[in-house]
Formats: structure tokens, sequence, C-alpha cells
């Protein structure tokens, strides 16, 4: 297998100035990571099989990560990689290195999935980060999104292009979303997604609660459609506060004024978990699941978390 040599500074990457040669934004973000660790992860990758070399792994990789950081399609991050001397410099290309094209991302996400190796990568960034000490342990926010699949969507009740994806009806507020639903689980006090699951849009969002749960952390903060009974005592017996919200039931239509005070106490606490979805969707452009099928939906979703978390890691340590 060959390998493409990238990232060699040339006479002319070494004349410009570093306010050309790349933003010192993603200047931050290249050295809080140990990328030596996630290259190991990723050897075998380099090639597409026989012919051309192939472009390193962990130049993919990055390059993967800028797409998830400014919400691109596949065709605009190789313009982007083109265009932009900060993004050549992040994933380690020179002037005189040829950008991969479309296809070739494609490719190698896809091999990212088959492999599982998205899974082994998140984790890796979890290491780090407990490692540099950002990663609070206070409490764990669950909640989840629902984001809109690409796909045209068929008529309710059949089966589309992406038979994966699912209609949801909005409680309270009219219509409905097709798609798919990013449950996470975000590290009270850091803002850092420790967990995510990507489900179909149908899927409640009590159903894959207990995969959010790390176990390290000292709560567990969530709304009304995490509670029961049962998870409540699973969180105790595990030594893990259940700060969950109660509901209303036809036994106990109204809740007494002292679960009223909880429950406004738990909505201040865990209100803090809209920001990840607020910086996920209208600042990374996580709007619209781009591919199809689950492995690639929550790939996309997982990409995006690992994207947001060392945008987070940046302004922690700043």
């Amino acid at each position: 297998m060959s390998v493409k040599s990238t990232g060699q500074m040339s006479f002319i990457d070494a004349l410009l100035p570093g306010g050309l040669a790349g933003s010192a934004r993603l200047d931050r973000l290249n050295e809080l990571v140990k990328w030596y660790r996630l290259e190991k992860l990723l050897k075998g990758l380099g090639s597409d099989g026989p012919g051309a070399p192939g472009y390193q792994p962990v130049v993919m990789f990055k390059a993967l990560l800028l797409q998830s950081l400014y919400g691109l399609s596949d065709a605009e991050l190789e313009e982007a990689i083109v265009d932009r001397l900060s993004f050549r410099r992040f994933v380690g290309l020179g002037l005189q290195d040829e950008v991969p094209d479309h296809t070739t991302f494609c490719r190698f996400r896809n091999r990212l999935i088959e492999e599982g190796l998205l899974e082994k990568l998140f984790a890796q960034f979890q290491k780090q980060m407990d490692g540099a000490g950002v990663i609070v342990k206070r409490g764990t926010m669950l909640d989840a999104t629902v984001i809109e699949a690409a796909s045209a969507r068929p008529p309710e009740g059949r089966v589309g292009k992406d038979p994966d994806a699912a209609f949801v009806r909005h409680r309270g507020k009219g219509g409905s979303s097709y798609g798919y639903k990013a449950h996470v689980g975000v590290d009270e006090g850091s803002g850092i997604i420790r967990t995510v699951i990507t489900t179909p849009a149908n899927v409640t969002d009590t159903t894959p609660a207990d995969g959010l749960v790390s176990g390290d952390e000292r709560a567990v903060w969530a709304d009304g459609a995490y509670h029961t009974h049962a998870r409540e005592k699973a969180l105790k017996d595990r030594g893990i506060k259940p700060r969950l919200t109660r509901r209303a039931n036809k036994h106990h239509p109204v809740l007494p004024p002292r679960l009223q005070l909880y429950n406004r106490l738990i909505a201040r606490r865990r209100a803090a978990v809209e920001t990840t979805f607020a910086t996920l969707k209208r600042r990374m452009g996580l709007t619209v699941i781009r591919y199809v099928g689950l492995k690639k939906a929550a790939a996309q979703v997982l990409l995006a978390a690992m994207a947001f978390n060392l945008r987070r890691w940046a302004v922690l340590t700043t």
C-alpha cells in the first residue's frame, strides 16, 4: 500500500505570514489533539486499492472534521480546501499538494463506517479530553433533537428512498418531521458531548436513554420524557442522583408544589443542553442528514459531535 506524502512545507508556504497561512482558530484546534494516537487507529486506510497512492488517513479524517465544523457537502469540502489556506494548513496539505476530490471523501467516510472506526475515534477524543481535565463529570444532561433527512418525504405510512428514516409528529406544535433523531448526553459544566446515539426520528427519547449515561457522573439531568421509576432506581443503585422531571398522570393530574419547584430547578440546570443543539444546527449546519441509511446518518452525527467537542475544547482551554 502506498500513501501520498503530504504536508511538507514548501518554500512558498514558509514565506506566507501566519495570518495568511491559516487562521489562529484552526491552528489552536490542531494543537489540542495528539493526532498520532488517532493515526494509530486509522492505520491501514491510506489506500483505495491498487493504482495511484492514497492520501494519509489522518489528512482525510481532519478534512471530515472540517466538513462537520462548517456544515459542508463533500463537493463543498473539496472546493473549500482548494480555496482556503487555513483549511490546507489544518488538514496538513501544502500549496503544492493535490486536494482529494469529493468522491474520495465519500469513499473514506464509508470505509470508516465499514471498519467501525468512528466509535473508536470518538472514544479516543474522549480519552484525550478527559486527560486534559476538561470533562467535569458533575452531571450528564440528556436530550434529543430531530434532524430532517435530505431524501424526499414519502407519503406518511409509505417507505421512501431512505428506508431507515421515519416520521415524528410535533406535540403541541402541529406538523411533523421526517428523518432521524440525535440523542446526546452532555457533560454539565463543560458542555462536552460524552455520548451520542442516532435513531430514526420516531424512536422515543426514553428508549436509548440508559445508553447515554457514562456511569462516572454524579447526577443525570433530564426532562419528563426520561422519567421512569425503574430508571430512577437504577441510577440510585449506581450512586448517581436521578434529577428527572416528574410528570403528572391520571392518578395525580396536578403535581404538588414541592414537585413543581423540583421540576423548575431541574429545568434551570438542564437548560444549558439547548446550547449544544443551537451550536450544532445554527453554527455548524447540522440541519439535514445528507446520506441515506441509519449507519451513514449515525456517522454524520458522530463526526459532528467530534467536531463540536473539538470546538468546545478550544473554548474551555483559551
